[in-house]
């Protein structure tokens, strides 16, 4: 089971490594390249990814694909894809005709189908250091905002009413709290780093972490997940998607937690069960949660979590910064003329490197 961020990219990174040698003797031969689909992005314009592209007798055609029918016209004579939230799966990756390369914009790649890729040969990339600060402030943002009910008691004022606007026992406090974290890659460490300062316990569940690393960093390690959950007040995720993490936060998990504990969640929305989130906050066993991302994407708009007063929400813009978006740009398009000049890559995946 892996919960570590990078730890995908750790191995991919040995294995280069290994090879390093017998890449760099091998002569530079290129590919001939034409078009670089960039299939979706939430930019206003893809003036950075041309900057770097267009010298290089790359064309950039910029779509806005949502589905895989949107995506099937345009991947067939794609020489490199670039990729932010469109679901690259098998039948898409099949219908690619030309493709070199996939990247995706971000740290996590559950939306492409590494598998597929590499069975047609396709290495696919990240950029696995975009937004780790981001993330890591944003998450001390929503836990401050949720302990000190910082967003309750604004609407509280603003509709007209002085004083507290919950009971007193909902005013916490980090010192006097336990902090649960799930995932000890390089946004997990920042978390933790960031949250000690306030003198809470913080623990920190990752199986792929070792226990040495945990406490040198300044947190306890835990040996499981429900003994993470157990013990803790606030529980805060940051591992990637994955076939063993998808709806780790489910029925059995909320009953395990503490009564009135709370739940940030900065990662991705399908770690938690969207149903078992629902029952727990209503049923008042979880105290309060904050997202950042949800299970599907946009959240519907009469969905019940978006009218919940102990809820704080926001549309997955943990990860934006414009030092950020300007890095993740850069590094995508750097990896597509990589692949153009020949060179060996960095941030592969699923393995392809040749």
């Amino acid at each position: 089971m892996t919960l570590c961020e990078e730890s995908v990219n750790c191995r991919q990174l040995t294995y280069i490594c290994r090879h390093a040698v017998a890449a760099a003797v091998v002569p530079v031969i290129g590919f001939t390249m034409n078009k670089v689909l960039v299939t979706d992005s939430t930019f206003d314009s893809l003036d950075v990814e041309r900057a770097t592209l267009t010298p290089l007798g790359l064309s950039v055609d910029g779509r806005q694909c949502r589905t895989v029918e949107d995506l099937l016209p345009f991947v067939a004579d794609a020489d490199a894809v670039i990729t932010q939230f469109a679901p690259i799966n098998a039948r898409v990756i099949q219908e690619m005709r030309k493709a070199r390369i996939i990247v995706r914009y971000g740290i996590g790649v559950d939306n492409v189908d590494l598998k597929a890729a590499r069975e047609h040969g396709i290495p696919v990339c990240n950029v696995p250091d975009y937004c780790i600060d981001e993330v890591a402030d944003h998450t001390l943002a929503f836990t401050l905002a949720l302990t000190r009910q910082v967003v309750s008691n604004c609407g509280h004022l603003r509709g007209g009413s002085w004083g507290l606007s919950v009971p007193v026992a909902g005013m916490l406090a980090l010192r006097d709290m336990t902090i649960g974290v799930v995932g000890f890659g390089r946004i997990g460490r920042e978390v933790v780093r960031r949250l000690l300062p306030f003198r809470c316990e913080v623990r920190v569940f990752d199986p792929v972490a070792s226990a040495a690393d945990v406490r040198a960093a300044g947190a306890i390690p835990i040996g499981s997940l429900g003994q993470l959950l157990t013990g803790s007040d606030l529980v805060t995720l940051h591992c990637p998607s994955t076939a063993q993490t998808r709806r780790m936060m489910n029925a059995e998990a909320f009953a395990g937690m503490k009564r009135g504990a709370l739940l940030v969640n900065l990662a991705r929305g399908d770690l938690v069960d969207s149903l078992a989130l629902l029952a727990a906050l209503q049923s008042g066993h979880l105290g309060g949660a904050a997202l950042d991302v949800f299970d599907p994407e946009p959240i519907p708009a009469n969905h019940p979590i978006l009218r919940m007063s102990n809820v704080i929400v926001a549309s997955h813009v943990a990860s934006v910064s414009a030092t950020a978006v300007r890095k993740l740009r850069e590094t995508a398009a750097s990896l597509v003329a990589r692949r153009l000049r020949g060179e060996p890559l960095i941030n592969v995946v699923n393995g392809v490197t040749a």
